[in-house]
């Protein structure tokens, strides 16, 4: 008789250098899921810096308890000095043998919209395997804003095969035609997202001039550049500038689901910090970045955790007062599996581990 049962001698094999993520990225969506229960105490309390706070000590939390050696390459809290695990920062234990990690997070994207009650705030993180001998696979750019243009599988296909497009150089209303061309619809069908923003008046009257349906967004533009490559969103197109940091974050997860983003950095003129960097790396100024340029390799995990409601996944439910219901998305994409996980914790039995460093304040 063949025994199909695995036997014990294999999961050596399954805990090897190549799919070591696998057995980890569950504990990735873990620190997410916890963040997303402590920030949502904070949900409409106006103070989005002690949620963010909160957020960052259960992320910190889970990886002080987690066999791995993870870099923080992008990093939260660097654009408005608000508490955040940085650029540089170490997060696991970092034994010996334990496998690198690149790391990109936000403990919360949407913290306006999360301190004012609002929908769309997450908590999301991505990382890279980084392979022995390799120096680094997430690039990081020294802009704090970008322009990006986000699209679904279907034009990445349509590239791939006629070469890709400078988009970000390009005319609002023609990147819409080709859109629309491409994917079959009128430029009344299309879908386009971008953020409320007065940088982006040119961009809005653009898109209401083509007759292409406009969705603006207040906060959050992870999960609204992520949109057009997940099938059921209902969104064709995002462009807008926004965060480099979310940027990347966007493009670990649209290098899972088979999408693409060019991206170039965005220099504000009455914004000085950051131009300096800008000016040393000048010839980059003027690159317009794809996926696989800001996500190299075949590693990619992204995962996210509702805290209020998002296009992306469902807020956190609190039921009574010692139940809560998350709901988060896992992505990666070397398998190219997505799951939505939608779980149901007991706050009474339910341990939380956090660093205590990151709190400012206890939890209201």
């Amino acid at each position: 008789m063949v025994n199909h049962l695995m036997s014990i001698s294999t999961l050596p094999e399954l805990r090897s250098t190549h799919d070591v993520e696998r057995v980890l990225e569950f504990e990735f969506v873990r620190a997410t899921e916890n963040a997303a229960l402590k920030a949502v105490h904070w949900l409409g309390r106006g103070e989005k810096e002690l949620a963010d706070a909160e957020a960052c000590a259960a992320i910190a939390g889970v990886f002080d308890l987690l066999d791995v050696c993870g870099h923080v390459v992008i990093g939260e809290g660097i654009k408005d000095k608000a508490p955040g695990i940085f650029v540089g920062e170490k997060l696991g234990t970092w034994k010996e043998g334990s496998p690198r990690f690149e790391i990109a997070l936000d403990p919360v994207d949407g913290t306006s919209n999360l301190s004012k009650g609002l929908p769309n705030s997450i908590s999301v993180m991505a990382a890279a395997q980084v392979p022995e001998g390799v120096k680094s696979v997430m690039r990081h750019l020294p802009s704090f804003y970008s322009h990006k243009i986000a699209y679904g599988p279907a034009l990445r296909e349509h590239f791939k095969k006629t070469g890709a497009l400078p988009l970000l150089s390009m005319p609002v209303g023609e990147v819409l035609e080709i859109t629309a061309k491409v994917l079959g619809k009128r430029l009344r069908d299309l879908v386009v997202v971008t953020m409320d923003r007065p940088r982006h008046a040119d961009i809005i009257a653009s898109i209401r001039a083509s007759g292409a349906a406009l969705r603006m967004i207040s906060d959050g533009d992870v999960t609204a550049a992520v949109a057009p490559s997940l099938p059921e969103s209902g969104v064709d197109l995002y462009i807008g500038i926004g965060g480099t940091p979310e940027g990347i974050l966007a493009a670990a997860a649209i290098k899972c689901l088979g999408g693409d983003m060019q991206l170039a950095m965005w220099m504000n003129e009455a914004d000085t910090r950051d131009r300096s960097a800008i000016l040393k790396s000048e010839a980059n100024l003027f690159c317009h970045y794809h996926v696989d340029d800001l996500i190299e390799g075949d590693s990619a995990l992204f995962c996210a955790t509702g805290i209020s409601d998002s296009p992306l996944v469902p807020g956190v439910k609190l039921i009574g007062h010692h139940r809560a219901e998350t709901h988060s998305i896992l992505m990666r994409a070397r398998s190219g599996t997505v799951r939505r996980i939608h779980a149901t914790h007991d706050l009474n039995r339910k341990l939380i581990p956090l660093r205590e460093s990151f709190l400012i304040n206890p939890t209201p």
